[in-house]
């Protein structure tokens, strides 16, 4: 079932197991850990819902765009972006937002991001969604995407076991855009490619369609009566404006309280290698894993390291704007082509994300945002890769244009 669609009222039997996950987990990080933990599980969980309300996601926006070139989606990216460098890029250059230490996502331009986020692009539409998209329509009861999940954390374990070696391939290094041309070169070069993308997805629905939206919502919606604003806050659908808005505000305050950027891929890299040390592998004697950041965050539990925490949230989130939108309705059977598509595209997701330094959130918003000139080289590889991607999908029973099956953006 489409999350883009009305519903007439909430349904209270999963809301309110819902609220108590949400806020019952709270007070449980508070009393285990702290209330910073507490306070990232609830910004997860505000961003689980934001995506869900807005059906806020890469692979259908960028199918729209690429196969019947419907831009709307990719508009509301090129505004998310946008506000969002114009947040991080200020607080990167002086190294502190409201007095807190903050640091960026930028990382290497090289061969592992160009063939990563190629792969990450053609798993999106064979999966049905991105890295965030899976997991806010998990959180929604989407059946299929939970095979995605599955496979999406043993790619990216994989991936782990790999990078070592894909590190050693040609690369440019680490280049940030801020420290090449400064806070206002920065800004300028990144508001004009912004402003270009958007231009040019306008003229690309325009010679398709004969028009272009000139807002930000998919054509999809205009049949959908408008109720009033408080009805539309609690049952939806958010037009993309909100959720463009709101998700470059989150990924401020993820910032702000983290330290870093909003990421997805590695909480999935870590319940992939959780998973395996469970079932008797030596996961900790990996290169990957002996380094400093992923060697802690495998030591300590799926509550403390930053990302995993914050991916609970999301899942928690969802599950109750679903609820919220009377939409949680699981499926309990999926089609063998569908839950092969799931299972290969969750693979080559998470595969390409730890190659590339990220997934969409990651690499492409986050490392964006950040001035990162690999976030640039992943949005190219991964437009590509889409491309390839949707010109497979009927092959997996999918459809090549419009939503996936499951609405996971």
């Amino acid at each position: 079932m489409s999350v883009t669609g009305q519903a007439s009222r909430p349904d209270w039997r999963v809301v309110a197991p819902a609220l108590v996950l949400v806020f019952g987990g709270a007070f449980y990080l508070i009393q285990a850990y702290d209330g910073r933990q507490a306070m990232l599980y609830l910004l997860g969980g505000a961003l689980g819902l934001v995506l869900y309300r807005a059906a806020f996601g890469f692979a259908s926006s960028w199918r729209a765009f690429l196969s019947d070139g419907r831009g709307a989606g990719l508009r509301a990216q090129m505004l998310m972006l946008a506000l969002a460098s114009a947040i991080f890029l200020p607080a990167l250059a002086q190294g502190t937002l409201f007095g807190q230490p903050v640091g960026g996502a930028v990382a290497p331009v090289g061969v592992s991001v160009l063939l990563g986020a190629f792969l990450f692009g053609v798993g999106m539409q064979l999966g049905g969604g991105c890295a965030s998209g899976t997991l806010y329509t998990v959180g929604g009861g989407s059946t299929n995407m939970v095979v995605t999940l599955v496979f999406f954390a043993a790619g990216s374990l994989l991936g782990s076991a790999h990078l070592p070696w894909w590190l050693g391939q040609p690369s440019f290094g680490s280049i940030s855009l801020l420290k090449e041309l400064g806070l206002a070169g920065a800004l300028a070069l990144q508001f004009t490619l912004f402003a270009l993308i958007a231009v040019a997805s306008v003229l690309v629905e325009r010679k398709r369609h004969g028009h272009a939206a000139l807002g930000f919502a998919p054509l999809a919606r205009a049949a959908i009566p408008r109720p009033g604003l408080a009805r539309r806050l609690m049952l939806g659908p958010w037009p993309l404006l909100w959720g463009a808005v709101l998700l470059a505000l989150l990924n401020g305050a993820t910032l702000y309280l983290a330290g870093h950027p909003w990421n997805v891929s590695f909480g999935y890299t870590l319940w992939g290698a959780k998973a395996a040390t469970a079932l008797g592998a030596d996961v900790a004697a990996w290169d990957f894993w002996t380094w400093r950041y992923p060697k802690r965050a495998l030591a300590g539990g799926l509550l403390e390291e930053t990302t995993s925490l914050m991916n609970f949230g999301i899942l928690a989130g969802a599950f109750l704007a679903a609820g919220l939108a009377g939409r949680f309705s699981p499926k309990a059977r999926i089609g063998l082509k569908v839950a092969a598509g799931a299972a290969l595209g969750g693979l080559l997701m998470g595969y390409g994300a730890r190659l590339a330094f990220g997934c969409n959130i990651g690499a492409l918003f986050s490392g964006i945002a950040s001035g990162s000139a690999h976030g640039w080289l992943w949005f190219a590889a991964a437009m590509a890769g889409t491309y390839m991607g949707v010109l497979l999908r009927p092959g997996f029973g999918l459809a090549f244009q419009g939503k996936s099956v499951s609405s996971g953006g």
